[in-house]
C-alpha cells in the first residue's frame, strides 16, 4: 500500500497515481538533508509552544539525526509506495518511535514543508555555484594578467576595428562574472526568506513562532504573509533561473569567442589535442567540442527562466500540483552550469595564445585610429586627422606606426584587475 501523508483510506488509481507523482520521488532525494533540519527546526519550535512535551523533543531530535546521518552516508531511499521525501522521514520516525513520530507535523503542510526543504536547497546551490563561479573568475584573471601585453585585434560589427589584448579579453568576461553574482546575489535574497509556518497557504490556528524556525534554519527573514509564503513557490524558482541564466550567457558567449578564435582563419588560440576532438574522414581536424558543448548547455540555461515563466503564467493564488514539475526544470540546471564552468576551468588553463597577431599586414588598419590620436595629441584637431589617415587609407598609402599608449583606467595598459577583484570581494560579502 501506498504511503502517503493525506491518506484516509483510499487507495488511488495505480495510473493516476504514477502519472502524478511522476519523477518526483527520485528528484526528493535532493531534498532529504534539508527536510530534515527543516523538521529539526519545526519540533523545537512545537515544543517551545506546548505541543510537544519536554521529554518528547529528545528521542524526536535523536531520530532525525540519525536519518541525517543515513542520508549523509548514501543509506537514505525513498521506498516503493512511498510518496515523497517528507512521507519517508514521518514513515522512518514512526517505526523507531511509533506513535511519537506522528506529531512532527502538527502545524505545518506538506505545502510548507516543501517550500522550507526548497529555499535550503536553492540557498545550498547557489552558494556551490558561486563558488564555480569563483573559479572560473580567478581563471581568466589569472589568464589576463599573464597574458597583458600580447596584443588581439579588436572588432566591431565582425570588422577589424582597434587594437585589443588577451589580457583585455580575459579580464572582460572575469568582470561580467562579477555583474552576474550580483544578480545571483538577488536571487539569494529572494529565497533566504522562512515560509514555515504558512502551512497550506492561510496560516494555522496553532500559536506557532516562525520567528524561532527562522533563527534555528538560518534566514535571513521571513515570509510574513501567510499567502506571499506560497507564492513564493515559483517566484523563487524564477528568481535563480534568471540568475543561472546570466552567469549561462556570460560563459556561453565566451565558448563563442573561444571557437571562433580557434579556427584557422583566424588562428588565435589553441589547445593541446586532447583538449579537441577529430574527424571521421579529415586528419588535420582539432574541433572544439568542449566549447561548442559549453555553448549549447549555456543557451539551452538561457531558456529556463522562460519555460518556468510558461509553467506559472495563468495560475491563481494559492497552490497547485503545477509547481511540482518545477522541479523537474530547475533542479538540473544548477549541476548543468557548475559542470560548464568547471569543464571551462580545465580547458583554459591549457589554452596556448598565439604572440604575434598584430604582425600580419591583415591587421595594418587596426593602427589607424592609434595614429589619428597621436596627431591630435601633437596638435592637428582631431577632424582633421581623421580625414588625413582617412585619405592615406582610400589611397593605399597609410603606413601603420603600430605604437600603442593606452594607460587610463581599465585600457590595454591599465587592466584594473585588482579593482575588478575588489568588486568581486563586494558580491561575495552579500553571501554571508
Amino acid at each position: 500500500m501506498a504511503i502517503k501523508l493525506w491518506d484516509k483510506g483510499t487507495e488511488p488509481d495505480k495510473i493516476i497515481d504514477n502519472f502524478t507523482v511522476g519523477d518526483d520521488r527520485n528528484l526528493d532525494l535532493r531534498l532529504a538533508l534539508h527536510d530534515v533540519h527543516g523538521s529539526m527546526a519545526h519540533i523545537r519550535m512545537l515544543e517551545s509552544i506546548g505541543l510537544l512535551g519536554k521529554d518528547e523533543l529528545p528521542p524526536l531530535l535523536d531520530a532525525l539525526s540519525e536519518i541525517e546521518s543515513e542520508i549523509k552516508e548514501g543509506n537514505f531511499e525513498i521506498e516503493p509506495g512511498v510518496e515523497d521525501v517528507h512521507s519517508q522521514v514521518e514513515l522512518m520516525l514512526t517505526r523507531r518511535l511509533g506513535d511519537l513520530g506522528k506529531k512532527i507535523h502538527s502545524g505545518r503542510s506538506r505545502n510548507d514543508q516543501v517550500l522550507v526543504d526548497l529555499k535550503l536547497f536553492f540557498r545550498d546551490e547557489i552558494l556551490k555555484t558561486v563558488d564555480s563561479v569563483v573559479r572560473l573568475f580567478e581563471c581568466l584573471q589569472d589568464l589576463s594578467e599573464r597574458y597583458k601585453d600580447v596584443l588581439m585585434p579588436g572588432y566591431t560589427h565582425l570588422q577589424v576595428a582597434m587594437p585589443s589584448s588577451f589580457g583585455l579579453w580575459f579580464g572582460a568576461y572575469a568582470e561580467t562574472l562579477v555583474d552576474d553574482l550580483w544578480m545571483m546575489s538577488s536571487a539569494y535574497r529572494i529565497v533566504n526568506q522562512n515560509p514555515l509556518g504558512s502551512a497550506a497557504g492561510y496560516g494555522s490556528s496553532f500559536p506557532l513562532d516562525r520567528e524561532m524556525t527562522t533563527r534555528l534554519l538560518g534566514f535571513e527573514d521571513l515570509n510574513y504573509n501567510v499567502v506571499a509564503a506560497q507564492m513564493s513557490r515559483g517566484k523563487s524558482e524564477r528568481a535563480v533561473a534568471v540568475a543561472i541564466a546570466s552567469v549561462a550567457a556570460t560563459l556561453g558567449r565566451l565558448a563563442m569567442d573561444v571557437c571562433l578564435y580557434m579556427s584557422p582563419n583566424q588562428g588565435f588560440i589553441s589547445f593541446p589535442d586532447e583538449f579537441t576532438t577529430g574527424s571521421s574522414i579529415m586528419p588535420h581536424k582539432k574541433n572544439p567540442d568542449v566549447f561548442e558543448i559549453i555553448r549549447g548547455k549555456c543557451n539551452r540555461l538561457q531558456s529556463v527562466p522562460n519555460e518556468l515563466a510558461l509553467m506559472m503564467v495563468n495560475l491563481p493564488m494559492g497552490y497547485h500540483r503545477d509547481n511540482q514539475l518545477l522541479k523537474d526544470v530547475i533542479f538540473p540546471t544548477f549541476d548543468e552550469l557548475r559542470q560548464c564552468m568547471d569543464v571551462a576551468v580545465m580547458t583554459l588553463k591549457h589554452v596556448r595564445v598565439r604572440k604575434d597577431i598584430l604582425d600580419s599586414k591583415l591587421y595594418d588598419y587596426i593602427f589607424t585610429v592609434e595614429d589619428v590620436n597621436r596627431m591630435t595629441l601633437e596638435g592637428m584637431p582631431f577632424r582633421e586627422a581623421y580625414r588625413t589617415i582617412g585619405l592615406q587609407v582610400n589611397a593605399g598609402t597609410y603606413k601603420p606606426t603600430r605604437c600603442i599608449n593606452h594607460t587610463h583606467l581599465g585600457s590595454i595598459g591599465n587592466l584594473a584587475n585588482d579593482r575588478i577583484r575588489e568588486k568581486l570581494d563586494r558580491v561575495l560579502a552579500q553571501f554571508k
